[in-house]
């Protein structure tokens, strides 16, 4: 089975480690970890695409061109999405191999969480993503960017939240962020190779 990560963020080298790009922050030290090919364009997707094997596991690591909150035009032509029931009474269904790592302003910053279901929780490019996949009910890997030098709370006025998430991190917290990201690339591994379960369960900061 063929397992898709998507890494959140907005193109362009003036967005180049912001808070709201950590999603495809994390995707490239992934993808480092797993020796995976370099970025390659995909003008159907409009993302950058790696493809290869971790472990026995096929993968496809995906990184949207468009804007964060165009995210979803990525897996528009995913034809190998893989679905079941999740929830039998409601009729949901779950995405069984897909992930998406994305910013999150409810987590402090240097923490993470692997979670399943949830909802987006105002975050336009998983709210993009979907819309395109129509469910819930998916792996994401959720990235704490609120600090003390920049907390805020998302009923703040939208020019505050905006500012916050599209703040570069300064020179202490990128150091800090590298460290996390290579936590976190061991628990997509873990999600990959063996189950949701797990990584869930030991993954985490």
């Amino acid at each position: 089975m063929q397992y898709f990560v998507v890494g959140l963020g907005n193109p362009g080298s003036e967005y180049e480690n912001t808070r709201h790009n950590t999603g495809a922050m994390v995707l490239e030290t992934f993808r480092k970890a797993e020796e995976l090919p370099e970025w390659s364009e995909d003008k159907k997707r409009k993302a950058l695409i790696s493809e290869g094997k971790v472990g026995k596991e096929g993968v496809t690591l995906i990184f949207p061109q468009t804007f964060m909150n165009k995210s979803g035009e990525a897996l528009g032509k995913s034809k190998d999405l893989r679905f079941k029931i999740f929830d039998k009474k409601k009729k949901i269904k779950e995405v069984t191999n897909l992930a998406v790592i994305h910013d999150d302003l409810d987590i402090p910053f240097g923490k993470y969480k692997i979670s399943f279901n949830k909802s987006s929780g105002g975050h336009k490019g998983v709210e993009s993503i979907m819309k395109v996949v129509k469910t819930e009910a998916f792996v994401r890997v959720r990235v704490g960017i609120a600090s003390s030098a920049s907390a805020v709370k998302k009923s703040q006025a939208e020019s505050v939240v905006e500012k916050t998430i599209l703040g570069k991190f300064t020179p202490a917290e990128l150091v800090e962020f590298k460290k996390l990201a290579k936590n976190i690339a061991e628990g997509l591994h873990c999600l990959i190779t063996e189950s949701r379960e797990k990584a869930m369960s030991q993954y985490h900061a």
